[in-house]
Order: C-alpha cells, then structure tokens, then sequence
C-alpha cells in the first residue's frame, strides 16, 4: 500500500485524504531491537503483517532505546547504525503492509534507558543533577533530547531514500512515554519541558502530528473530570491531562488504562466500571475542552491477575472499543485505541501479561477485527455502518473474513 498523504487534523478528528480517519491499532515496542538482527527480524515482518490483517492501521513503538541492549543511542549524539537500521526496516515494513506508525521518542521509566540515563550522562559531565526528574530542568539534558529529536526526525531511511520527517508511513511523535514529574506536583515542570520540546519538534517537522504521551492522569486541581482518577495518588505525579494538551503545539490526546494494576484485585465489575468511566471522562474532556482527538494509547487485561478468563478481557476490550465507535458516529473525539500488546507466538517470554498473539478465529482477534471493520466502515460514505461483515451465529466475525484480510473485504 503506498502511503502517499499525511494524516491529518481537524478540530477534534483525524483527516485522511479529505475524510474522518478513526484508529485501531496496538502497541509492540520491541520492533526496532528485534529488526536490527538478522534472527529476529521475521517477528517485525510476522506482526506487521498479523496487525493489518486484523484491520488495525497504526502500530505505537519505540524510537528510543538508550545504552542498554542493541542501543540506539550509546552515548549522547552517539548512535549505533546497526539499529538505526532496525528502525529504518521497521519504517518500510510498515509501509509495505499499509500501517502507520506513532513514534515515542524517550522513556520516563529505566527501561530502555529512559530519562534516567540522560541524567546519568549529564552527570558523568560534571553536572550538578542528582534527581531523575533533572531530566525536564537541567540544559544539558535538554540539549541531549533536543538532539536526539533531530537526529530522529532529519534521519533518511536506508531502504527508502526518505527522511523520517517527509514519511507518511508515520503517523505522529510522542514527546515521552508516560512522563511523569514527581517532584513537582503542580505539573509546572513538565509544563515548560513539553512547552520548549514541542516547539523543538514542529521547528524542525510540521508535517506530522504531535502528542505529548501521557497517562491521562488528572491534577487535583485540575479543570478536567478529575474524579475519574483511579486513586488520590495519580494526581499527585506532576501531570494533568487537561493542561500538558493544552500547550499551542500539541495536536491529539493520549491516555492509557490498566485498572487491574490500578485499582484493588480481584472485582472485575469494579474494574470494568472504572474503564468505562475513564474512557469516557477522556472524551468528554478532549470534546468540550481540549477540542481535539484522543488516543487510547495503551490498554489491557493482564491475563496473570486472579480470576483472568478470555471472556472477561473480551468484555474489557468493548469497554473502549464501543465508546471509540459511538462518538465517531458523531464526530465526537475519540478516534482510536492501540491495545497493549501484539506478540508473536515465538515472543511468548517477552508477555507481560497483557501480550496476545494474534491468532485466527480466537475470539479476542474476532473482537479486534470487528472494531477495524466498522470504523473503517465510516470512511465509505455510502456504507451502512455493520453492512459486509460476516457473523456466525455467536455474533463472531467467521473466520474466512480473517483469512481474506480487509483490503479484500471493503475494496
């Protein structure tokens, strides 16, 4: 699928070629790593390939992997070619299977480096930091990130001669993944931070979208549906939802969602009452005050909590799907939700928990496949909103709509 026009965006919805584009998509942070490796190269192929025969156009990755395993960046301003090559692969394979990509661009967390590691080289320099959260404050760091932005978004990809910046293979930045600010908690730092790093990104690409990566987590005194917050602690890190989107630069929302880990083991109807308001506090707050889409960038069911069932995370996954699905009815401003996350059935010890394989005829792809099928429904101006989608006599989508893909099935 050649991918000759940027998504773009209108007030609270995403625009393609003219008309509303609603998302359905996944997370697989691992693709770089894995295809910077000749072994392991066939997972990037394998899962680009599953994801799009599910319908689903926009895959969340990484775009940062510092000093740590196949690091990107060894030392600041210092990249290992081997996997900036990865990323470029992972670029082309995703054209090739008409996905897009939303790129995040440094960890909050020491996974993969994150901002810790940018605080440590600062240090290593003679820095006076001591605190992760020197990461938003100190101008060396600053400058370590700006330069890894610009290293990112000029890089010319290998095997397609294009810049990342010109692509429309991606779909959009994200500044940070998950940031937080714990030590100032009236979010005025991360403030600032999100403020100069915006501006940074859109002085050197104004062609793709932007998002800052967050949460959703609201301040206490936050203007926003606060008491949707799944506990008095979350709006205690330094962030709020309604003010770090609100910055000029900014084009969509993000907020993630794992009440399992959040709230108390072990009452699923409490956790699913707690998405269902979650979900809708974030669209509401995106429509009335933001006014601009929202993302469900990462959500789940971890099948390694007491009293899992397949079932329930089916239940669980319409949760966000259903209300994705009835505000673009309206052109309200929930455009898209990336589960969390697709793995190959060979990536088995790489699950956290909420990993799925993305096999044929199970009931949780049958649930992403339907999602896919009616909002890409909504992009055909004379489709009726279920019309061409097969179903069993369980309400299941019959596994030869799988098999034959949805190019195939709405061409």
């Amino acid at each position: 699928m050649a991918m000759q026009q940027f998504v773009m965006r209108s007030g609270n919805t995403f625009m393609l070629e003219g008309r509303p584009f609603y998302l359905n998509g996944w997370n697989s942070y691992w693709l770089m790593v894995n295809a910077a490796l000749a072994d392991t190269q066939p997972r990037v192929d394998a899962i680009l390939r599953d994801g799009a025969a599910l319908g689903l156009t926009l895959c969340r990755t990484w775009a940062f992997n510092d000093d740590s395993y196949l690091a990107l960046q060894t030392l600041p301003g210092t990249y290992d070619e081997k996997v900036f090559k990865g990323l470029d692969y992972v670029i082309h394979q995703a054209q090739i299977n008409g996905v897009r990509l939303l790129l995040s661009l440094v960890n909050n967390w020491k996974d993969f480096g994150g901002k810790a590691k940018y605080v440590e080289w600062a240090k290593a320099e003679g820095e006076a930091v001591a605190d992760e959260d020197d990461f938003y404050r100190n101008a060396k760091c600053r400058q370590y990130y700006r330069n890894h932005v610009k290293a990112v978004l000029t890089r010319v990809n290998t095997i397609t001669g294009v810049a990342y910046r010109d692509d429309p293979t991606i779909f959009g930045w994200e500044l940070m993944n998950e940031p937080q600010c714990r030590s100032d908690s009236s979010g005025d730092t991360l403030k600032a931070w999100i403020g100069e790093m915006s501006a940074h990104v859109k002085t050197l690409d104004n062609k793709h979208l932007l998002t800052v990566g967050t949460e959703g987590y609201y301040a206490t005194d936050s203007v926003g549906c606060r008491s949707s917050n799944p506990n008095s602690y979350s709006g205690t890190v330094g962030t709020d939802f309604i003010r770090h989107h609100q910055l000029p630069y900014i084009d969509f929302a993000t907020a993630h969602a794992y009440p399992d880990q959040w709230l108390s083991a072990g009452d699923f109807d409490a956790t699913q009452d707690f998405f269902d308001r979650w979900v809708r506090a974030h669209i509401v707050d995106a429509e009335r005050v933001l006014r601009m889409p929202v993302i469900f960038a990462e959500f789940g069911l971890s099948d390694k909590k007491p009293g899992f069932t397949e079932q329930k995370r089916d239940a669980f996954f319409g949760i966000v799907y259903d209300q994705v699905y009835q505000s673009a009815l309206k052109r309200g401003a929930g455009s898209g939700a990336l589960m969390w996350q697709l793995l190959p059935l060979e990536m088995s010890d790489w699950n956290d928990g909420y990993g799925l394989a993305p096999v044929c005829g199970s009931s949780i792809s049958n649930v992403m496949l339907r999602q896919s099928v009616r909002l890409r429904a909504l992009r055909q101006p004379m489709c009726g909103i279920d019309e061409g989608l097969p179903l069993d006599t369980c309400g299941n989508v019959t596994p030869h709509v799988y098999d034959k893909g949805l190019n195939q099935i709405l061409a």
